[in-house]
């Protein structure tokens, strides 16, 4: 079965692939075309903007932190076979090495549109092109995309070089719109929930990429494409469906999450009930377990630590010994304190005796698999883990009384235990191990 598809790359980080990509995304969805969203790489705050566009739930697909098979089985699954799957890129195309955008569109035989950022250049663009489409000969180069356009004359002189040496087609020239673009902050862009492109900026981009953008050719690529094969990856099995109920922290604060995650908890039997840490005042009955996730508590400390009832519930839960797993931010928010830049404390949950302190500069950044030292709600000891380390903050973390679970590759201790609550920085997917979404299922499962 044929399942059109893209994946829109970019030369280098900065070149409006994200900006291009939703723009593309809004103007299909515009003719009806039923389009899955996909995010190449573990970043959470890309597919939160791309289910802002199309209203459908984007699906990381990463190579290095997944696995060939996962990656392949979770493609074929959501890529529908009437619509179109759009994957956005990561970095430059080929950065990255196993986690690469090229990695994955080889991977999956995905055709590659590449936006270049043309703002200060004009016959060159031809060099460029002709190095990306022949850098990799396994690789697909379908076609370009002309962004930050400055002129009919820069269009002619990109243009007639592009002909002159390369065989790649031009879908079309993207004009400079500096009013239309999505505003950033010390982890990345802002989320889709947060409606960064509000008013009429979203209805501007697609009517832009409608303007300029040849889509019939675009949607031609994609269903010249030719399916690959996935092997069928065994589901993670638990707990009876139903007899779980794990209650996942979700709101402005805490929004990185893998949907594969979700998927996996729920294939082994748990039931996801959401909550929200800055609104609720009472966490929601009958839980049997915690999943507090990543995202920006620094950014809402005030209101999270003002709301006394809801962290004084989840260090009840902890201390009665129910299993927690938190990571990054939910790790931060299950700190003594977070301390902001302005050297002002935020009292927080208090599972850990230590407190995340916010750096101006970024900590940690890169692909982690942390290897288990002791047995854990995860998996016994010596069990590897995989997932992405991305923040700004740090701990005082010297505690006797706090052990340590993970190692992590460079030799560091992560994965802070207290009583059944298990937290740390790593953002973990679940992908290559779905047997932890079934221990820590397990886990909580009442005894009666």
């Amino acid at each position: 079965m044929n399942q059109p598809a893209l994946l829109i790359a970019g030369t280098h980080s900065g070149c409006g692939k994200t900006t291009v990509t939703l723009g593309i995304m809004a103007a299909l969805a515009r003719r009806d075309v039923a389009v899955q969203p996909f995010k190449c790489g573990p970043d959470f705050i890309d597919p939160s903007l791309h289910r802002m566009v199309t209203g459908r739930i984007s699906r990381n697909l990463d190579v290095r932190m997944c696995g060939v098979p996962f990656v392949r089985q979770t493609f074929a699954r959501h890529c529908p076979a009437q619509g179109c799957a759009v994957v956005e890129g990561v970095m430059g195309l080929f950065d990255g090495g196993e986690g690469s955008a090229a990695t994955l569109a080889k991977t999956l035989d995905l055709p590659v549109i590449l936006v270049i950022d043309i703002r200060s250049a004009a016959e060159s663009v031809a060099a460029v092109v002709h190095g990306f489409a022949t850098l990799d000969p396994a690789l697909k180069l379908a076609g370009v995309i002309c962004n930050r356009l400055g002129s009919d004359k820069h269009r002619d002189l990109v243009a007639g070089a592009i002909a002159a040496h390369c065989t790649v087609p031009i879908i079309g020239f993207l004009p400079r719109r500096e009013e239309i673009s999505i505003p950033s902050r010390h982890l990345g862009l802002h989320m889709g929930e947060e409606h960064p492109l509000a008013g009429e900026g979203l209805t501007q981009l697609a009517e832009l990429v409608e303007r300029h953008l040849d889509l019939d050719l675009l949607l031609q690529l994609a269903k010249e494409r030719e399916p690959v094969a996935a092997a069928p990856v065994p589901p993670a099995t638990g707990a009876d469906p139903g007899r779980v109920r794990i209650g996942v922290a979700r709101d402005a604060a805490f929004c990185f999450y893998y949907e594969d995650n979700f998927d996996l908890l729920r294939t082994a039997g748990a039931e996801l009930v959401f909550f929200s840490p800055l609104e609720d005042r009472a966490l929601p009955p009958q839980l049997h377990g915690l999943y507090l996730g990543g995202g920006y508590p620094e950014l809402h400390a005030r209101q999270l630590s003002a709301n006394r009832l809801m962290t004084g519930q989840i260090l009840d839960f902890a201390e009665a010994g129910r299993p927690i797993y938190a990571e990054c931010g939910g790790f931060m928010y299950l700190t003594r304190a977070i301390t902001d830049l302005e050297g002002r404390e935020f009292p927080m949950v208090g599972v850990y005796p230590f407190q995340a302190r916010m750096q101006p500069r970024l900590r940690r950044l890169g692909y982690r698999q942390p290897v288990l030292l002791r047995d854990t709600f995860l998996g016994p000891a010596g069990t590897v883990l995989h997932g992405h380390e991305f923040h700004y903050s740090t701990v005082d973390d010297r505690h006797p009384a706090i052990e340590t679970v993970f190692r992590l590759d460079d030799g560091r201790p992560e994965g802070y235990r207290h009583h059944h609550t298990l937290a740390g920085y790593v953002h973990l997917h679940w992908g290559r191990t779905p047997e932890a979404a079934s221990r820590f299922v397990l886990a909580c499962r009442p005894l009666t």
